[in-house]
């Protein structure tokens, strides 16, 4: 029964979190909106249908959509990680290329993970992959991009010492 109202609890977070993001940021970033979507269709399946099933497939969709949708960018050669980080990481073309590619490996990988996980493991195994397992391959797998980042960071423009126009 846990479950099941963690899962009622994520779709309401969900959405908070979904109006939230509208309310400061006046749009709706893509990646939230596919996520907030999928939570509520496999939530709600599993709700209705008192299957648990359905919210542990959820990170799986999610994994693989991401997957599809960074290879998809790179088919066209368009880095789509690019646009959501370039905020954080000023890289080269090249170093958005390779991080795309491995951020779409490790997206596949653990969707594929996943479902070893709750297909083959205990449902509480499955809540502690889940928080914990995900998170901390996660966290690893970014420190080990770190070489890549570092390599192929472009360079700072140089700011006036003074912080202002010199007349």
């Amino acid at each position: 029964a846990g479950l099941y109202v963690a899962t009622a609890a994520l779709m309401a977070v969900t959405v908070v979190a979904v109006g939230l993001s509208l309310a400061y940021e006046r749009r709706l970033p893509i990646m939230p909106i596919v996520t907030a979507a999928v939570v509520m269709v496999f939530g709600g399946l599993t709700l209705w249908l008192k299957d648990d099933r359905f919210i542990k497939m959820k990170p799986t969709i999610v994994q693989a959509v991401f997957s599809a949708a960074l290879l998809g960018g790179l088919l066209f050669r368009r880095p789509l990680l690019k646009p959501l980080l370039q905020s954080a990481w000023q890289l080269s073309d090249r170093g958005w290329h390779i991080i795309t590619w491995r951020f779409a490996l490790f997206f596949a990988a653990m969707a594929v993970l996943n479902e070893i996980v709750w297909r083959n493991f205990s449902t509480d195994v499955w809540v502690n992959f889940k928080i914990f397992g995900i998170l901390a391959l996660t966290f690893v797998f970014t420190a080990f991009q770190v070489p890549v980042i570092t390599r192929h960071q472009l360079p700072q423009a140089p700011k006036p010492a003074d912080g202002g126009d010199a007349q």
